[in-house]
């Protein structure tokens, strides 16, 4: 069994500063290989905010880059975003994915998972 928990959503004011945070657990987990932000408002498609894999490879769109950054402990599986210059647009609920590899003698198995999300609204 594996858990992907969200926190840090919230309101704030736009150009304001907003720090997220997950961590993945579970039982016979011997890597979390990569996780992820994603974000998805009313009508639109969920898309990806920022990527982070095990060794410290990191991933931004241009919607974001410069104004967000990802960061992560591999030791406690777990990865922040430092949001900054927040705008009405980054509205949206944030979505935490994990890529966790677990042991399961005589195999081991890799799977998505996705956390429940946090909602962060950004006002004018």
């Amino acid at each position: 069994q594996v858990q992907v928990v969200e926190s840090g959503g919230g309101l704030v004011q736009a150009g304001g500063s907003l720090n997220l945070s997950c961590a993945a657990s579970g039982s016979n987990i011997v890597e979390v290989s990569y996780m992820g932000w994603f974000r998805q408002s009313p009508g639109n498609q969920r898309e990806l905010v920022a990527g982070i894999t095990s060794g410290g490879f990191t991933d931004y769109p241009d919607s974001v880059k410069g104004r967000f950054t990802i960061s992560r402990s591999n030791a406690k599986n777990t990865v922040n975003l430092q949001m900054n210059s927040l705008k009405p647009d980054d509205t949206a609920v944030y979505y935490c994915k994990a890529t966790v590899t677990r042991v399961l003698p005589p195999s081991s198995y890799t799977h998505d998972y996705w956390g429940q999300g946090t909602q962060v609204t950004v006002s004018s």
